[in-house]
């Protein structure tokens, strides 16, 4: 680490010296800077009632529900698996081997059935399988179910990619699932 060196003291000869040289000098007023009034803070009453809102929405939503990821449409997949094989799942060009249909269950009742079927599906190695979880058109908290789904699938290692079926499918309220083989 090195230091800053202290300017070295000026000896009196040299300051004679030094004026001397340069002779006579006249000093010139500069104005004193304007001093700027300090802008005054934004008023946060709208954003504080925002935020307030925003909190009451999630005590009465239930955790599964703030999951959800924004947007109708799932999709994910992992680094290996190419996009184009992603594409080609969101056409529906992947032969669905079992389904399996979520609706009218409870969030418990849901999570243990799809982690369920995903295990059996992967042990008959069936390499696509769809889930049908419906919209959420008719539930008081939305897409719960949907959400369920995009939440474990996330986590789960053995899902290469999953992605909304087509329309023909299920469309948003079914989704196409690539799993891992042995």
């Amino acid at each position: 680490m090195t230091r800053a060196r202290r300017p070295a003291a000026v000896a009196p000869d040299d300051i004679a010296l030094f004026r001397d040289a340069i002779g006579p000098v006249r000093v010139i007023e500069t104005p004193m800077p304007a001093v700027e009034a300090l802008k005054p803070q934004p008023n946060t009453r709208r954003h504080d009632e925002d935020e307030a809102e925003a909190l009451r929405e999630t005590m009465r939503q239930p955790l599964d529900a703030m999951a959800y990821a924004m947007g109708e449409v799932l999709e994910f997949r992992r680094d290996e698996v190419p996009s184009r094989t992603l594409k080609r799942l969101k056409r529906g060009e992947f032969a669905v081997q079992d389904e399996l249909d979520l609706h009218r269950m409870r969030v418990d009742d849901a999570e243990e059935a799809l982690r369920r079927f995903l295990g059996e599906s992967r042990r008959q190695q069936f390499p696509c399988v769809r889930l049908v979880h419906g919209k959420g058109l008719r539930s008081e908290f939305g897409p719960v179910l949907k959400a369920l789904v995009d939440r474990v699938l996330r986590h789960r290692g053995d899902v290469l990619a999953f992605a909304s079926a087509p329309p023909a499918q299920g469309g948003t309220g079914a989704t196409l699932v690539l799993l891992r083989g042995h």
